[in-house]
């Protein structure tokens, strides 16, 4: 697909500097001369439509774990820092609302301007580095939070290798930060797409299929698979189309195209609420939010993005 790296996400050529890691001394002068990225119970922080650093010698920094080294921005070292031992004023935690939390929460030691900030209620707002360097940040650190222990021993694991490696220093084991490949599906027959919702989405909106690829399993057979699974539909030629990073809270997407052997539509309803079949008409007035009953994909989701290019004639 000739645009699969304009999505969301996406990447933006960051040199991560992975040969600097391993470098302690490297590490210390880097973060001495760089810029951090606080990240709170999983909010980076914000300052209006980019991400707001702060030095290494930031009191917002006071409660931070570990820094994790993202990269080099041209010559400019990247750092993020997980700050979410930090307790805003009372009756400020997040609350969620909906779909998405579009709360913000500002930082005493900070310009007005500096806010906590949900990733996906603010992903359109980000330039493609910042866009990476936050997804970066945010799924490294999760990571941190949700392994602090030896998968192997039990023990307590301690952040080595610039913050991309977990070490126990009991049984000597090695972690590496996880990422779960996550397949979504524009499946197509004629000229209509399949889409279908999950229980608890906000009330009219649909998305395309998708599920885990699972131990064992190719893409084009994880794909076959949860479009059976959900929907009851076999499928013939699938497709590799596109990837996006997805840190909520470490998926890949693999965006797929496969064609439809059938249209009669099998719900399992304990995978999926609803589905139904969109003609190309009435996608149109989906992703422009004037249909009367189905409201489209988030933008920035890679879903949004498959649809958008299959609309325009551009999968290939």
């Amino acid at each position: 697909m000739r645009l699969a790296e304009t999505v969301t996400f996406g990447g933006s050529g960051l040199n991560r500097a992975a040969e600097l890691r391993s470098d302690a001394a490297a590490q210390a002068g880097l973060l001495g001369r760089g810029q951090v990225l606080p990240v709170w119970r999983g909010k980076p922080l914000m300052q209006a439509d980019a991400l707001g650093w702060v030095g290494s010698d930031s009191v917002v920094l006071h409660h931070a774990g570990a820094p994790v080294f993202l990269g080099l921005d041209g010559d400019v070292p990247c750092f993020a820092a997980d700050i979410s031992d930090w307790m805003p004023e009372a009756g400020a935690d997040a609350v969620q609302a909906g779909f998405i939390d579009t709360s913000e929460q500002p930082h005493p030691a900070l310009p007005e301007s500096f806010a906590f900030a949900e990733l996906r209620a603010v992903m359109l707002r980000l330039t493609p580095r910042d866009a990476e360097l936050a997804t970066i940040a945010k799924a490294v650190l999760q990571w941190h939070r949700s392994h602090g222990f030896c998968a192997v021993c039990g023990a307590k694991s301690v952040s080595a290798m610039a913050g991309w490696q977990r070490s126990c220093q009991t049984c000597g084991a090695q972690h590496f930060p996880r990422t779960d490949p996550v397949v979504i599906m524009l499946v197509i027959h004629g000229n209509r797409a399949l889409l279908g919702r999950s229980p608890g989405w906000p009330e009219g909106m649909y998305s395309c299929l998708a599920g885990f690829v699972e131990p064992g399993e190719t893409v084009e057979a994880a794909v076959r698979r949860e479009v059976w699974e959900e929907a009851g539909i076999r499928l013939g030629a699938v497709r590799y189309l596109a990837s996006q990073p997805w840190p909520f809270p470490a998926s890949l997407m693999l965006g797929c195209a496969g064609e439809a052997l059938g249209d009669a539509i099998t719900l399992d309803p304990n995978e999926i609420e609803h589905a139904l079949w969109v003609s190309r008409e009435d996608m149109v007035s989906v992703m422009a939010g004037t249909h009367p009953m189905i409201k489209p994909a988030r933008k920035g989701a890679i879903a949004h993005f498959l649809i958008q290019n299959w609309l325009a004639d551009r999968l290939d």
